[in-house]
């Protein structure tokens, strides 16, 4: 039998680190596309500026709670899902800043005698 002490906990799936993380935008445009919809149009109907679009497309910005209630009205998705996939993104990018990561443990230390 299998006990946890047994177990890496770098294997278990709530502490799994992805080795790629996708931006939300990348959700948006197979979203778009799905729809037959490109860019460009899309950009045109929600009053987005193209290249602002293509920026949350490609991750060099986020959703921001503006666009995610502007995307809940145009494609019928919650703000709120939007929001989350920026948040977990946003989240993701941190666990990749080796530095970042440190500062968390020596807090979690002086957290722990507290």
């Amino acid at each position: 039998m299998i006990t946890l002490k047994d177990v890496d906990p770098n294997m278990i799936a709530n502490n799994l680190t992805p080795q790629h993380v996708s931006a939300p935008g990348y959700l948006l445009a197979d979203e778009i596309a799905e729809r037959g919809i490109t860019v460009e149009r899309f950009a045109q109907l929600t009053g987005i500026d193209a290249e602002s679009l293509r920026g949350i497309i490609d991750g060099q910005a986020p959703i921001t709670p503006a666009h995610a209630m502007i995307f809940e009205a145009a494609l019928g998705i919650r703000a709120n899902i939007w929001l989350g996939l920026q948040a977990d993104y946003d989240m993701q990018k941190e666990r990749s800043n080796k530095s970042f990561v440190e500062r968390l443990r020596s807090i979690r230390k002086i957290a722990a005698v507290l």
